[in-house]
């Protein structure tokens, strides 16, 4: 059993570390919530529009994708 005890006693030591590393900081670079939401939404809106004018230039100068 003292291997057991050995690894979740470093599991817990990590833990706290990884606390407070990551301690005050944010994902969201100053963003509400709501805001990165709509942020990240955007940047795939834009992402799926470049992907669809891809293809339809591709099928109007007759490329064939296998």
């Amino acid at each position: 059993m003292t291997r057991g005890n050995q690894r979740e006693q470093a599991r817990l030591k990590n833990l706290k570390k990884k606390e407070k590393e990551n301690k005050g900081k944010s994902n969201h670079n100053g963003m509400s919530v709501n805001q990165k939401k709509e942020s990240d939404a955007a940047i795939m809106r834009a992402k799926q529009e470049a992907a669809l004018a891809k293809k339809q230039a591709e099928a109007a100068a007759g490329v064939k994708k296998k």
